[in-house]
């Protein structure tokens, strides 16, 4: 049976990293909650939610690197971006990436800083507007959108790729080599980030042409109050449950290329996570992950999985929702 796990964990990383990287996420998130509570616009809660839950199941399908013996996964930052805009983008990740790390044990506890700053702070604030925007600032078509869709995933991709590997010879706490890591990294996550932006690309020239004024006002931040979004979001609720309660079965069974590189690098995917902090949050983690590892606890069920992406497309939807519409109407008030 496949294991979807797809973040990094808590071994790779040490302590101090570990609490660095979480305050510079919640200090981003903090920075994007006040963004969006400027802004008074709670138009954009829906397309925040059914997206953060379409990107949650998307995330669930790792596909096949051909002749590598390892699979990766869309990290749906940059996608994210261009539909919703680089504030509701980041807030709707962190989103995702905390409900699989507290509920479905994906990723460390500890290392749930890094993941956010990796997958959400570096294509969202360094991708997006250093890239992505100036691409796009003028004039842009379907072709031009989807070029730039496929170099700013890629960027981000890379640029994650290395942050990990920093993260990690940071630590010090393995016996991973920067140069032997590194050479790992760069090269599979640049093939993963190839079909990432093929698929970003799809999605976001689809979302173009049923209504091209979103995208627009993504990219200059502006409100969804005359754009009609319903269609949209019907599609995406049915993406949603359709990946999420069927097409995740099909996820590779290859290690992604993070455990591929430390494979690689060592003879095995995992390093084990030890010390009296990271023993704590270890259990702090079986204690929420209610469906562990994307199955019913000491399960390899198909049903299991489906019933994964179903519940866990749900809360995300939910509790972007929820965030959202606080956040909004806390905006309005002031």
């Amino acid at each position: 049976m496949n294991t979807i796990l797809m973040h990094m964990a808590d071994g790779l990383i040490s302590v101090p990293i570990g609490i660095i990287f979480l305050v510079i996420s919640f200090i981003m998130m903090a920075f994007s909650i006040k963004k969006i509570n400027d802004s008074k616009d709670d138009h954009k809660i829906p397309m925040m939610a059914v997206m953060g839950a379409f990107v949650f199941v998307a995330q669930m399908i790792n596909f096949t690197i051909p002749g590598t013996g390892s699979s990766g996964h869309i990290g749906g930052g940059i996608l994210l971006c261009l539909i919703l805009g680089q504030y509701p983008a980041f807030l709707s990740l962190c989103s995702v990436l905390i409900i699989q790390c507290l509920f479905f044990g994906d990723g460390g506890l500890l290392a749930l800083g890094c993941n956010m700053f990796n997958m959400g702070v570096i294509p969202c604030f360094i991708a997006y507007p250093l890239i992505i925007k100036p691409l796009l600032k003028n004039h842009f078509n379907v072709k031009r959108l989807m070029i730039t869709s496929l170099i700013g995933v890629i960027v981000g991709l890379e640029l994650g790729a290395f942050a990990v590997v920093l993260e990690t010879v940071a630590s010090q706490i393995t016996q991973l080599p920067f140069l032997s890591f590194v050479v790992l990294m760069l090269p599979i996550h640049l093939a993963i980030g190839l079909i990432e932006g093929i698929i970003t690309a799809l999605v976001v020239s689809y979302v173009y042409k049923e209504n091209p004024q979103m995208i627009d006002h993504a990219l200059l931040e502006q409100s969804f109050e005359h754009i009609q979004t319903k269609k949209l979001i019907q599609v995406f609720l049915v993406l949603v449950i359709l990946i999420g309660g069927g097409l995740s079965l099909f996820a590779s069974g290859y290690p992604d290329g993070l455990e591929w590189s430390i494979g690689g690098v060592t003879g095995n995917t995992e390093i084990e996570a030890n010390g009296t902090v990271k023993e704590a949050l270890a259990d702090v983690q079986k204690t929420t992950s209610f469906l562990p590892d994307y199955n019913f606890s000491g399960s390899e069920s198909n049903l299991g999985i489906s019933t994964s992406g179903i519940v866990g497309g749900a809360m995300t939807l939910l509790l972007i929702g929820v965030i959202g519409y606080v956040v909004s109407k806390k905006g309005k008030n002031e």
